[in-house]
């Protein structure tokens, strides 16, 4: 039976032209080598070496063992490799950047799914919104995040997550009987959430542009800084609000009641994307992150449509 002792002791001498010098590479003593070179002869019941002078020659059939040799003490620090970085995942700290929403899409679920994979893990979930998320990303401070889109960074790559559907939402089922126009939303009375971001916030940005092209000016009546209060206010019907409708489903129970929503004309989508610097390789610990944020993300969007 081969062993991988032996195949290291072969490319020893094979590379060396000795057993004096591949022992002194390895460490060993020089019958040590010698005798796991016979062995390997003797399971491969074909000699490896002929003595010439004082150094060793390959034969061939040393030639055509060696590549395989090779490949197989490759294949076996590969396998190392990979055991130390799901180790490091185990042990590590994973730091990843969230949009100021993502609560409602991955919040506690996707803590539980981290450490159900991983429970020894340290997991840091950073944000309050995409645009100091990305400051973060930029500097190296996080190695990735979920962010909302559009972002005009060439330093940053992006891989599109997915998009959900944004919402007008009221105290009032008259209001939402229909899809409510941008000439309707112009003169609705609003309560918006990300006041300290402002026009920064891509969905505001969304809803400036719809007002604008029928004219009017996008004018809260009142700002807040949490989609939870703006809904809250919503439901005592003192005035309307917009909000995605995967983050609606998210809330689930917690959702302010008497509400009612329906589609804007022409429809607006957040649109939300995993986002790293260019060029940069993913540790094995933000590759887990990603792939279980971004099933959490696409199962709520199926969801929150179908529903």
């Amino acid at each position: 039976m081969i062993s991988l002792h032996q195949l290291r002791c072969f490319l020893a001498t094979f590379e060396h032209g000795s057993f004096t010098a591949a022992a002194a590479e390895l460490g060993l003593a020089q019958p040590s080598i010698s005798e796991q070179v016979r062995l390997l002869e003797q399971g491969l019941n074909a000699p490896l070496f002929v003595r010439v002078g004082r150094g060793l020659v390959p034969t061939e059939a040393a030639q055509v063992l060696r590549p395989h040799a090779e490949r197989a003490l490759t294949a076996v620090t590969e396998a190392g490799q990979a055991v130390a970085s799901v180790r490091n995942v185990l042990e590590g700290t994973i730091r990843f950047g969230v949009f100021g929403t993502a609560r409602h899409y991955l919040g506690s679920a996707l803590v539980a799914d981290v450490l159900r994979e991983h429970p020894r893990v340290r997991l840091e979930l950073i944000g309050q919104h995409s645009t100091e998320v990305l400051t973060d990303l930029r500097h190296g401070r996080l190695e990735a995040a979920v962010i909302a889109l559009p972002i005009a960074d060439e330093g940053l790559q992006v891989q599109p997550l997915m998009r959900d559907e944004v919402v007008y939402v009221s105290a009032d089922p008259q209001r939402v009987r229909k899809p409510v126009t941008a000439t309707e939303l112009a003169a609705a009375p609003l309560v918006l959430s990300e006041a300290s971001w402002g026009n920064e916030d891509s969905t505001r940005r969304m809803l400036a542009r719809a007002v604008q092209s029928v004219g009017g000016t996008l004018r809260p009546r009142i700002e807040v800084e949490d989609i939870e209060t703006a809904l809250e206010v919503a439901a005592l019907g003192l005035a309307d609000t917009v909000t995605a409708r995967g983050l609606l489903y998210g809330l689930g129970d917690r959702l302010a009641p008497g509400l009612h929503w329906a589609s804007l004309r022409p429809r607006i989508y957040d649109e939300f994307a995993v986002v790293f610097r260019h060029g940069a390789t993913l540790s094995p610990a933000s590759r887990m992150v990603v792939t279980l944020a971004a099933a959490r993300m696409r199962a709520i969007g199926a969801a929150a449509a179908g529903r």
